[in-house]
């Protein structure tokens, strides 16, 4: 080794850093490690071994090696396993990696010597080098008494050592630490300052190891308390056993197994729950199975298992309750009495499940509230719009972490009654992901032929929840499962009209309102006209939320000008509404004022109950293009699509272009884009707006129609015409074309929109064409001359009955 630079195989070591005079024995597995070793023992068995900076690296490069390594002398290779060698290596001198030039088929590089710091003979026998040989005995004594395993070569050899740079190497070999800092011992050249970094890591790593101790310590302190506690509390039992004497201790578990039998359960729930006692009785008091033992223990006892409110089944006293509460949903109300006349006559039936469908704000949840009233249950409330996890319904198994019973369990506890109503809100926005499906977990709760024996995971008992009433709501029965849905009976709230909204404010939101807002009925009075603005203008909804916002906002207005303005009392008529609310967000008669080409008034059915949807279609010269904009979903393209192609097939009837196909451009709008819009009822609005841009003829004012169109200008029936008719009637609009096979639909309808409203029943869409548009400009003068045709579709008077209950026809002629 006389030479300084060598062009040396290379060896990377993961985890392991050789130092030099040190001898070291490891496994080697890697291709490339078996490779540089066969290669050192062809030539003078001389190896270059550097440490890597990530052990999980597999082929490293020279940027994944530390620069400082050692050239050491391979003493011994022994085979172990096939692709497996033992390989004893002896450290020789430090040396830093110049290049990394080969990396196939072994590592090889050129590597030069570090000079070794020679320190003085003087500078050896000097008070300072020994007072940190001193420390370095002493903190090496510390670390030696808390680790194990040691072994006593390695004591004797710190003890006997005098030369620092051999000792911090030595030591550095043969204890704990990173490799970052062996590494940091290894490239530093003066012996003094290794030995001095040495120290600093092994005064760390005693701390460390204090601390580790320290907690051993405490932890099996406490296993230790425990099972002593455990014992004695054995003994005692056993002693007391002997003298024929009863544990004070044991005063929890009597109550609990006296609770379970004075409550008469059933065979298997008494025997389960006793079961539980006698496992509580094994546990240590302060043991984790013990705290869930009583829990579940707590939770079941706190069941009102013999508690049912006496209900009350008379017909006339509930028919009484819901009028006063509800003015309106005459059908609603005789559904629900019809159910408590069945379990008047029959109480120990099984009840129907209800589900209130309707928009917001039309009183799903207050009719749920008025019923419970009625029967005189209690009302429990549940909420399950979110719901995702399938443990909100069925409950956790109690050996989770914060098990808790699931809703149903719990609301019937909160009720304190074992026949109380349960009203679940929302049921149509319930979720499902990867903790399971609420939906099917509701399918058995839903079901009377099934919940007699319902069983929660975490009470793991059955539940009898044959005598709960269950009332669910929904904005629409369109996100509720097919089998959840076919357990519930359907009851449909519709939209409200504008004589039920002047009753309700008038006998309910208004006086709630003057209570809330601190005003008596002389302080505040609202007229009917305007009650009247305020529904028209001010409001566009099924319900009546927004509506008694407007309210809360008057008597906002009431209050203060009590307060600061002077005033005794307002008195509001329908002039001061823009003062009081500002302008009308909601100008009258939008849809209904002009006759224009090219628009038409669709009507459309949401959630919230009917809009109306206006059509736009602008033709220009171009070639051809249909363009399709508003937010559109895939059934009204294809509308669109149809609609078009019908146009295409009356050209001739309609004087319309026959080649309008290839030379213009055709581009149908829905307005208010951000809207999404889908569904199978606007087929012949876009049927009749094509033909009013194609032909120039205008749409007649105050008409809206809805109905789906078919290639051969058939007009197919639609849903939602309740909500679709009272749209109309909120927007001014006169006149509906509805499809024939609609007209039976118009007995759902409230009597005043069939006597607000004129409709029109049709069948084809050359039907809707002569209804909806106007004759042709050049028509206009042969009119005078030429007695007019009679249009194809007439107003619908056959299908009117003869008088409504108040005179007025039932369908406007």
């Amino acid at each position: 080794m006389e030479l300084t630079t060598w062009n040396i195989p290379v060896l990377a070591l993961r985890g392991l850093t050789v130092f030099p005079h040190m001898d070291l024995t490891f496994d080697v597995e890697r291709p490339i490690s078996i490779a540089a070793l066969s290669r050192a023992m062809e030539t003078d068995q001389e190896i270059f071994l550097v440490t890597q900076k990530e052990m999980g690296t597999a082929v490293p490069e020279e940027k994944d090696l530390y620069r400082v390594g050692t050239v050491s002398h391979i003493t011994q290779v022994l085979r172990v396993s096939e692709g497996s060698v033992r390989v004893m290596v002896e450290g020789g001198r430090r040396a830093r990696m110049k290049r990394l030039w080969q990396s196939e088929p072994f590592l090889q590089a050129n590597v030069e010597a570090l000079p070794e710091q020679k320190e003085s003979e003087a500078f050896l026998r000097s008070a300072r080098t020994e007072a940190l040989l001193r420390q370095t005995a002493v903190l090496f004594d510390e670390y030696a008494g808390r680790v194990s395993g040691l072994p006593d070569e390695v004591k004797t050899q710190v003890e006997e050592c005098r030369d620092p740079g051999y000792l911090a190497d030595f030591l550095a070999q043969n204890i704990r630490l990173r490799t970052e800092e062996r590494q940091s011992i290894l490239e530093e050249p003066s012996a003094y300052i290794r030995l001095r970094k040495l120290n600093e890591f092994l005064a760390r790593e005693n701390d460390v190891l204090a601390f580790e101790g320290e907690m051993e310590d405490k932890v099996r302190s406490q296993l230790a308390r425990s099972q002593r506690e455990q014992i004695l509390r054995t003994q005692i039992r056993v002693m007391q056993g002997e003298l024929g004497e009863t544990d004070d201790g044991d005063e929890e578990l009597d109550d609990y197994r006296a609770r379970i039998l004075r409550l008469g359960l059933p065979e298997e729930t008494e025997s389960h729950l006793l079961k539980e006692v006698d496992k509580l009785s094994k546990q240590p008091y302060t043991s984790a199975e013990s705290a869930v033992i009583r829990g579940y223990l707590d939770v079941c006892l706190e069941m009102p298992w013999n508690t049912q409110t006496r209900e009350r089944l008379n017909v006339e006293a509930a028919r009484k309750i819901l009028d006063k509460d509800h003015f309106g949903l005459e059908k609603v109300k005789r559904r629900i009495l019809e159910t408590i006349a069945v379990r008047q006559m029959n109480p120990e039936g099984r009840g129907q499940i209800l589900c209130l469908v309707g928009p917001p704000g039309v009183g799903k949840t207050s009719i749920a509230i008025s019923v419970a009233k009625a029967l005189n249950r209690k009302l429990a409330r549940l909420s399950l719009g979110g719901v995702r996890d399938e443990a909100d319904i069925r409950g956790h198994r109690k050996t989770y972490i914060g098990s808790m019973p699931g809703r149903i369990i719990e609301a019937i506890s909160r009720s304190k009654s074992m026949n109380p109503l349960l009203l679940l809100d929302e049921i149509d926005k319930l979720g499902s992901d990867y903790r399971g499906d609420p939906a099917a977990a509701l399918l058995e709760v839903l079901d009377s032929e099934q919940n007699c024996a319902f069983r929660d995971h975490f009470m793991e008992i059955p539940v009898d929840l044959s005598h709960v009433m269950f009332i669910t709501t929904a904005n629409t029965t369109e996100t509720i499962p097919r089998p959840l849905l076919d357990r519930m009976e359907v009851i449909e709230l519709g939209s409200y009209t504008d004589e039920e909204k002047l009753q309700i404010v008038k006998n309910h939101l208004l006086p709630k309102q003057l209570k809330e807002h601190g005003l008596k009925k002389t302080q505040l009075r609202v007229d009917d006209g305007a009650l009247r603005a305020l529904i028209r203008d001010y409001t566009r909804e099924s319900g009546v939320r927004v509506l008694e916002r407007r309210v809360a906002a008057l008597c906002r207005k009431a209050d203060m000008q009590i307060l600061t303005g002077g005033v005794k009392r307002l008195t509001v008529e329908e002039k001061d509404l823009p003062e009081l609310l500002d302008m009308s967000p909601y100008p009258p008669a939008l849809h209904a004022e002009r006759e224009e080409t090219g628009v038409v008034n669709g009507l459309a059915w949401t959630e919230v109950g009917g809009e109306i949807l206006e059509v736009e279609v602008n033709v220009m010269p171009g070639t051809g293009k249909l363009e399709l904009t508003g937010n559109l979903g895939d059934v009204m393209k294809e509308s669109a699509q149809a609609a078009l192609s019908c146009l295409r097939s009356r050209t001739d009837r309609y004087e319309i272009d026959p080649e309008f196909y290839k030379n213009t451009d055709i581009h149908i709008h829905f307005p208010e884009g951000a809207v999404p819009k889908d569904g199978p009822s606007a087929g012949i609005a876009i049927a009749t707006a094509l033909c009013s841009a194609l032909t120039g003829r205008k749409v007649r004012a105050g008409l809206a129609m809805t109905g789906e169109i078919t290639l051969r200008g058939r007009v197919l029936a639609i849903g939602g015409l309740k909500e679709k008719t009272m749209a109309a009637l909120r927007n001014g609009i006169g006149t509906v074309l509805i499809p024939q096979d609609n007209v039976r639909d118009l007995e759902q309808i409230d009597q005043t929109v069939r006597a607000a409203l004129e409709f029109v029943p049709v069948t084809n869409v050359d039907e809707v064409l002569s209804r909806a548009l106007c004759p042709a400009e050049k028509k206009k003068k042969k009119a005078a001359a030429e007695p007019a045709k009679p249009e194809t579709a007439e107003p619908l008077a056959a299908f009117a009955p003869a008088r409504s209950e108040g005179g007025q026809d039932a369908l406007r002629q």
